[in-house]
């Protein structure tokens, strides 16, 4: 049975890092980037303590194993992983220096578990799990992951502002 948590271990993050490199673009093929699509960041486990030490988190877990992430990212990290900075900077155009919010920095699901409502549960428990005084989860997606787009319009996320970025169009979408 499929838990749901905060992170809290080292074991845990490095289970976070290993799913991730399981879903990264160099690591799969094009094909199941389209079908299944992929994770943008990849973070070091360094990256992902401080994080975490801030805001944990949010973790499937089944059997002890961890089967899906949502990370965490207060936006006084908007500064630490280099393909994110312009998300931040799009986020503060729209909601300038106001720092109420919780960036999403990633989320995935691992494919045994795929289409299983994990998705929507990870953000449920990030919902609740938001420290008092936030009341948005902010993200981005790639234009390109139409399965990543399509998943997070079915829970609620709307749209906030199209713009590119690295030669990629990213959609930058919100959760009240």
């Amino acid at each position: 049975m499929v838990s749901y948590k905060q992170a809290s271990t080292m074991e845990e993050l490095e289970q976070i890092l290993a799913l991730q490199q399981e879903n990264l673009p160099k690591n799969i093929s094009s094909e199941e980037s389209v079908k299944e699509g992929f994770v943008t960041v990849e973070h070091t486990l360094e990256q992902l303590k401080a994080m975490n030490d801030e805001c944990g988190h949010i973790i499937a877990v089944d059997n002890d194993a961890v089967v899906g992430y949502a990370l965490c990212m207060h936006p006084k990290f908007g500064d630490t992983v280099e393909v994110l900075r312009p998300m931040f900077a799009e986020i503060e155009k729209i909601r300038g220096n106001r720092m109420d919010y919780m960036a999403m920095g990633q989320i995935c699901v691992a494919k045994s578990h795929r289409g299983k409502g994990i998705f929507r549960n990870l953000y449920l428990t990030m919902k609740e799990k938001l420290p008092v005084g936030f009341d948005t989860i902010i993200t981005e997606v790639d234009g390109q992951n139409k399965r990543s787009l399509a998943a997070h319009a079915a829970i609620g996320f709307e749209t906030l502002k199209v713009y590119w970025s690295g030669g990629r169009e990213w959609h930058l979408i919100g959760l009240e």
